[in-house]
This record gives structure tokens, C-alpha cells and sequence, in this order.
């Protein structure tokens, strides 16, 4: 039968188990030890492309207790990373702790998402011998929509709106909005998401500017509709929106923005990250927006899930959402499409999204 599932219980009670080719003893396993609700559709959608090439189990519910992923992927030859973060401790027992380990031990990790550098260690895992693959631009318009969603909150409040006139209010001239149409968005990281985002604010009638990096085609500027400049602290400078799309890439945008480049922002400048906060010097951002001149939305966070005595949830003026944004139908389709054709290149012996190789 392909594909079937059972039920089988585990520590917290009942986890429903999804499993393809389970009588397929002589195939490789894959298993995925945690997943979003939101993802088990789309993948079980997918898997079939794996008939003949892996049996697949598939645990329906999410945990990061690492005792328990260990357990549940154990004898496996792929691992799905549905999103826990990974200890160095985990990663050593997930691919038996030494280079080329013993058969059975996780060979190669496919993560469900683009920022793995956020969620395993790079270093150990090439140190281990174990393939690392990720999933690329599966959510460029989910993140785009979602950074808009952000800047439409800031400039016209509608959240705070609904919820004041559901309470018996009605707004005063005290909630008056910002219109984007003529402002300059300042775009720090032209990408995938950061081109789409430009597209977006051209056609809301605003200016775009984008930080030339060197390592974005000159092309790509054209294509967008984006105003290349050289020097980052003029471009937060001149803008009356700054957004944030650089990848988290050790060695090179870790800590990339500092926060001598945050004093250029001018007050009322509306600032948005739905990037990776790490790409922003520890402290920065806070210590600016603690002064309390600067509007922002934010989807991620040095710490998730935020914790509750975080500072962030005090400042008055800021918007947070909890690392959503590349949450939606869409980008579920296509990442999960991206992840098991990683799965079935793996064992077909190519490379296809591979950050960090086994070899």
C-alpha cells in the first residue's frame, strides 16, 4: 500500500504516525520527528514521489524534546527538520558523532525552510560528514505579502481600529493614517523576497531604494524598479521605510548591520525585519528602538519563541508577529515540493539545495 498510516502512542499519549512503503524493509528510512499541522497536507502530497527511493514515517505533531527526536529517528537514513532546533549534543547522536558513522545514522538533513544556519550548526555538521539541504525561494511572495501586511499595520493601524471599534469606540484624529504613496522604501537585502518586495511598494506609488551590496546582479535593480546605492548609512538615511531581507549567512550578514548604521535612521522612519534578526548586531535594534522615535514591525527575534520578559513587548508603537511570515498555502506547496526532491537527489546521488556536504 502506498501511502498508509496507523496510530501508535508515544510519552505524551497518541501521536498519529504517517508512513509510505512500510513493508519496504529494504529501502532507506526517512523520518520527519516533528512537523507544523500546517505542513502535513502539503507533504503528504508530495510523497509519492518517493515510491521505490525511501519509506517515509512521518510523526503528526511538533516537539524539541531532543530525547524524543532522537528516538523517533532512530535507524534513520534522512532526517526531516520540520523546525526544532538542533544542539550540537542532538546533531551528534543523530549521525552516530563521528564522520561516516555507522550504518543507520543519519546521513543527511533536509530542512524545511531556508535560514538553517539559524536552527544547526554548519560547522559540526561538515565536521560530521552529514549533508545539509535546505529549501530557496519557496516563500518569496508569502514573506513580501506578509512584510506589507507589517507596513499596513504601522501606517493605518487597522488591528488596533477593529479592535477599538468593537469595543464601543470610534476614532479620532488621533488615529490618522501615513500614506506609502510617494515615500522612499530603503530595501536592505535585494533577494528573492526583497525584489518581490520592491515590486510591491512600486506599485503603491512609492520610491525604491536598495542597498548594491557587489553581490547582487546590477540587473536585478533594473528588474525591480530599485534605486542601487552604495553606501548602507545613506540609504536607512534617505528612506522613510527601511525593510530588511538579507539571508543569515555566517562569516558575512551576521551581526551585518550595526548599530552605528541604526543611528542613521531618522526619527518617524518606519523600520521592518522579516529576515533574521541575527543579521543585526545583538542589542542594536533594541537600543534604538528603545528611544522610542522609530515605528516598527518585526517577525523574528534573537530568542524564539520571544520570551515573555523580553523588552521588545514593551515598547509602545512596534508590531510583533511570531516568525509567520513565510506561513502560508503557497509556500507550503513549494516547500515541500523542494524538500523531497533534496530527499529523492540524495539518494540518487546529486546535489539539489545542499548547504553543507557530506563529503
Amino acid at each position: 500500500m502506498f501511502p498508509f498510516s496507523h496510530r501508535t502512542p508515544n510519552v505524551v499519549g497518541m501521536t498519529e504516525i504517517y508512513e509510505t512503503q512500510p513493508e519496504r524493509t529494504d529501502l532507506p528510512l526517512v523520518v520527519m520527528p516533528a512537523v507544523f499541522d500546517s505542513m502535513i497536507g502539503p507533504l503528504k502530497a508530495q510523497l509519492p514521489a518517493l515510491k521505490d527511493v525511501a519509506r517515509v514515517r512521518l510523526y503528526q505533531d511538533f516537539t524539541e524534546d531532543e530525547d524524543l527526536i532522537a528516538e523517533r529517528t532512530a535507524g534513520a537514513t534522512v532526517m526531516i527538520n520540520g523546525g526544532p532546533h538542533l544542539s550540537d549534543d542532538l546533531l551528534r547522536r543523530l549521525s552516530g558523532g563521528v564522520r561516516g558513522g555507522e550504518g543507520g545514522k543519519v546521513r543527511c538533513i533536509v530542512f524545511s525552510g531556508t535560514g538553517v544556519a539559524s536552527y544547526i550548526n554548519l560547522a559540526l555538521a561538515r565536521e560530521l560528514g552529514v549533508r545539509i539541504c535546505n529549501a530557496v525561494h519557496y516563500g518569496d511572495n508569502a514573506v513580501a505579502e506578509h512584510t506589507f501586511a507589517l507596513l499596513l499595520e504601522l501606517v493605518r493601524r487597522v488591528g488596533e481600529l477593529d479592535h477599538g471599534i468593537k469595543e464601543g469606540g470610534w476614532a479620532g484624529p488621533h488615529m490618522d493614517g501615513l500614506q506609502l504613496a510617494g515615500r522612499r522604501l530603503g530595501i536592505i537585502g535585494l533577494g528573492g523576497i526583497g525584489s518581490t518586495v520592491a515590486r510591491i511598494a512600486r506599485a503603491f506609488g512609492m520610491d525604491v531604494a536598495a542597498w548594491r551590496t557587489g553581490h547582487t546582479p546590477a540587473e536585478r535593480f533594473a528588474e525591480s524598479g530599485a534605486t542601487p546605492i552604495d553606501d548602507l548609512d545613506e540609504l536607512i538615511a534617505g528612506s522613510d521605510v527601511v525593510s530588511v531581507h538579507l539571508p543569515l549567512i555566517d562569516g558575512a550578514t551576521r551581526g551585518l548591520i550595526t548599530a552605528d548604521n541604526l543611528a542613521h535612521l531618522k526619527p518617524g522612519t518606519l523600520f521592518i525585519n522579516t529576515a533574521r534578526a541575527e543579521v543585526i548586531a545583538p542589542g542594536a535594534l533594541l537600543a534604538r528602538l528603545e528611544q522610542g522615535d522609530i515605528p516598527a514591525a518585526l517577525d523574528v527575534y534573537d530568542h524564539e519563541p520571544l520570551p515573555a520578559d523580553d523588552p521588545l513587548r514593551r515598547i509602545p508603537g512596534i508590531v510583533l508577529t511570531p516568525h509567520v511570515g513565510w506561513r502560508t498555502d503557497g509556500a507550503f506547496r513549494e516547500l515541500t515540493r523542494q524538500m523531497v526532491a533534496c530527499i529523492g537527489a540524495y539518494f540518487a546521488g546529486d546535489d539539489l539545495n545542499v548547504v553543507v556536504s557530506e563529503c
